[in-house]
């Protein structure tokens, strides 16, 4: 029996006896906004103009912000936040990376070589 792929879904476990575990590069796009997004400091995933719009009448992308690139068993994951006023933006893209790589490798089994960040703006609103 052959096996049909798509090309945006990558093969995690392939065992003849049990069967096939894939996942979509989207959902490790979503676990690693919602990652990023737990740790203080970040405000909110930026996203480029088709997200911001969607995002306003009400569709929500929760990989806004999120690139990914998947070989083989690696990942690599670049992402765009905003960060709040007042925070240390070195410390908190190094706990953003930790959170990140922590989360992809342990709910996906891949492994993160990198977790690349782009500060695309800062909230000055205080909350």
């Amino acid at each position: 029996m052959e096996k049909d792929y798509n090309r945006n879904t990558y093969v995690l476990q392939d065992d003849d006896n049990k069967g096939t575990v894939q996942i979509a590069d989207d959902v490790v796009a979503v676990i690693a906004g919602l990652a990023a997004t737990e740790v203080k400091g970040v405000a909110a995933m930026a996203g480029n103009i088709t997200n911001e719009i969607m995002s306003k009448v009400g569709r929500k992308n929760l990989s806004k912000g999120v690139k990914i690139s998947i070989n083989g068993k690696c990942v690599k994951i670049a992402l765009a936040i905003m960060m709040e006023y007042g925070y240390n933006i070195p410390g908190t893209c190094s706990k953003v990376q930790d959170k990140v790589k922590n989360a992809v490798e342990n709910m996906t089994g891949l492994t993160v070589t990198d977790v690349d960040i782009r500060i695309a703006s800062v909230d000055m609103q205080k909350k």
